[in-house]
């Protein structure tokens, strides 16, 4: 039987820094969900928030897809931050100037897999 690669889900364009949400996705990769959901909820940064609803999407992808999969046997394979588009914006100076505004925005991608049976 052929192995399962994972149940995927993406969540694109959010306006966050990749640099700034990498360091939360390492902390969770390799979790259980529930554990990392628990872990995400407790987070301040605005990156967990945003890691947390793409986790969520994976999971009841996994769930919806196989009927068969306990919430408990499901654990976070990787997570992805890749960087997305920038919006430019103009920022305002003293003396008439103009500084270029970058907003940095990120895409996350979450694989959640079953771990094996006991």
């Amino acid at each position: 039987m052929a192995e399962n690669k994972g149940y995927i889900a993406t969540t694109k364009f959010l306006i966050a820094s990749p640099t700034k949400v990498r360091p939360v996705a390492r902390l969770v990769s390799r979790m259980s969900c529930t554990e990392a959901m628990a872990i995400l909820a407790n987070m301040p940064q605005k990156g967990a928030k945003l890691i947390s609803g793409t986790v969520k999407s994976a999971m009841s992808n996994a769930l919806n897809q196989n009927k068969k999969l306990d919430e408990d046997m499901l654990y976070v394979k990787e997570i992805r931050i890749d960087e997305g588009p920038r919006l430019k914006r103009v920022w305002f100076r003293a003396r008439g100037r103009a500084d270029q505004l970058l907003r940095r925005m990120c895409h996350i991608t979450v694989i959640v897999g079953e771990k094996a049976g006991n």
